[in-house]
């Protein structure tokens, strides 16, 4: 692996912090992100990740049945152990940002230069998406307040058929697209400011929406509309040729759709490691790392376990099947309807929403513009992402989320679009899992703020392999080919790192990557781990085509 000679730029050691190499021609006239925020203002930032369950809670629960809530109960208890890893690993780069995937891609870039940026690329297109389908069913829900005839529900553009990818996939201009595009641009402007204003701004949608999303989840409980009949028979959905639905059983069949259930909550469930990105912006990042991860996965906990529970039990299957709850845009009024909600309060209902999922976009662009940002400070993405502006905030990347989404916006099956993207997110959480015990091997005198019990470090590689299970086995529930999908999209950083690091770098990395990248002066940093990455690589490719095989649609 080739870098620059570190004699040649003066390589130290900043002892404050314990494990970060500076390059100190190079990092004091770079631009940096800015520290000023604590791990409180983290939490608020990353607390839209609740409001995903909104996603996708019509789609599994009307593609799973009566197992939903297990469903979602399971995934949300594997993403809050996992969560664990990934503060150990943040804890290790204080000055970095960008979340869990950057940490895990420097464990990786050693036994590959590929490697590395193909776990940043994976989180990324992973969490860029929810910007599009949450502006998608943002406008949604706008929309339900009018007249399902009247003329701004009904005109539609079809630009080009996406047959190809998926029978029923196309690209479309209608009024979805256009209110979606101008609450993009309304959170891009709020998000522009810097992270700590946006955090305070994100403290006020949190509060005026996340509170009336937990008080619907407990109120019917209540109001005698909670009926323990509608978690019976605890069996997956079975559909015929005719698409007819009735009670499956836990047959291969059965097993499959519940895969497919676990896959897609994953990318709602699992999403708080969010609240890692902004190490490098924490004022103390040794314990606001920590504190803000777990902060974030106690709620998530609380909200991810309560709604499924009571929308399903207040629901019941037969409204739980109904074509708005599958795509998530008759939700909204759902909800309303669990508290008995008139005409007037199912609007209220409706806007309070609408800000849950205006909060989880802004967690998002925050979260993956960062990914961008500092993959590009590390060499493994273009240059033109590592700009940011006057306050502190990464203008291109932030520019750059916002045109890929745009192009998002257009398709007409946000379901499908979540599942392909969640690919690449089972893909970086495989890397990321064994990833600490890499840097463990490798790094083994590094300071580290928190460190993981060996007993959930191995429960946590043991779940990376369990994740690659859903992937194979569960993915293509959701449209045939969203596999195939996900994979050509996360073997799109090839070229895209080939550019920057042999044409834009010559085959070096920058220097301000060589310090966590490479062997320093003091050799604190060793190939321990030998062959084993690779072992665990091949590993997870057998377990995915294995399981891809067991599967049955």
């Amino acid at each position: 692996m080739e870098y620059p000679n570190k004699k040649a730029e003066e390589l130290h050691s900043d002892g404050e912090e314990g494990n970060v190499l500076v390059v100190s021609s190079v990092l004091e006239n770079r631009e940096k992100l800015k520290r000023s925020i604590r791990w409180l203002d983290a939490f608020w930032v990353s607390s839209g990740v609740p409001a995903l369950v909104l996603f996708s809670i019509g789609a599994i629960t009307a593609t799973v049945g009566n197992p939903s809530w297990f469903v979602w109960t399971s995934s949300i208890i594997i993403g809050f152990l996992q969560s664990f890893v990934y503060a150990e690993i943040a804890g290790l780069f204080p000055n970095k940002s960008g979340g869990a995937s950057i940490y895990g891609a420097i464990a990786w870039v050693r036994y590959g230069k590929i490697l590395a940026p193909i776990s940043v690329w994976c989180n990324w297109f992973a969490w860029s998406p929810v910007l599009a389908i949450g502006t998608g069913l943002s406008a949604g829900y706008i929309l339900s307040m009018f007249n399902s005839n009247a003329l701004i529900n009904t005109w539609k553009f079809k630009i080009v058929s996406l047959h190809f990818i998926k029978t029923d996939l196309s690209l479309r201009i209608d009024s979805t697209f256009v209110i979606g595009a101008i609450l993009m641009l309304i959170v891009f402007g709020i998000q522009h400011r810097g992270i700590l204003s946006a955090a305070r701004i994100q403290m006020i949608f949190a509060i005026c929406s996340l509170l009336p999303l937990i008080i619907l989840g407990i109120v019917p409980l209540f109001m005698g509309k909670f009926h323990s009949k509608h978690f019976i028979p605890f069996v997956p959905l079975m559909r015929d040729a005719t698409n007819n639905v009735t009670s499956g059983s836990w047959d291969r069949a059965g097993i499959t759709l519940f895969a497919g259930g676990m896959f897609i909550a994953a990318w709602s469930t699992y999403g708080f490691e969010t609240a890692v990105c902004y190490t490098s912006e924490f004022k103390n990042p040794g314990s606001d790392t920590f504190k803000a991860i777990l902060s974030s996965g106690l709620l998530c906990l609380f909200v991810f376990t309560l709604i499924p529970i009571t929308f399903q039990g207040t629901l019941g299957l037969k409204r739980m099947l109904e074509p708005d709850i599958y795509n998530g845009m008759g939700v909204a009024k759902a909800m309303a309807d669990m508290i008995g909600a008139g005409n007037i309060m199912i609007n209220i209902v409706v806007v309070l929403l609408l800000l849950s999922l205006l909060l989880s976009i802004m967690t998002a662009m925050a979260g993956s513009s960062r990914t961008l940002y500092q993959g590009s400070i590390d060499g493994w993405l273009p240059k033109f992402l590592s700009h940011i502006n006057q306050y502190g905030a990464p203008t291109s990347a932030m520019w750059t989320d916002l045109s890929f989404n745009l192009i998002l916006l257009l398709m007409s099956d946000y379901v499908f679009i979540l599942a392909s993207s969640n690919v690449g997110y089972i893909i970086f959480i495989f890397m990321n899992l064994n990833a600490v015990w890499i840097h463990r091997m490798d790094r083994p005198q590094w300071k580290r703020p928190f460190k993981a019990p060996a007993w959930l470090l191995l429960i946590s590689v043991i779940l990376s392999y369990v994740n690659l299970v859903f992937l194979g086995m569960g993915s293509d529930i959701w449209g045939t080919g969203t596999l195939l999908t996900g994979l050509i999209f996360s073997s799109l950083v090839i070229p895209v790192f080939l550019f920057r690091h042999y044409i834009q770098d010559k085959g070096t990395f920058p220097l301000s990557a060589t310090g966590d990248n490479n062997l320093d002066d003091n050799k604190t940093v060793t190939n321990h781990a030998s062959i084993l990455p690779y072992l665990a690589l091949g590993m997870g490719i057998v377990v995915v085509f294995v399981s891809r095989l067991l599967a049955k649609y």
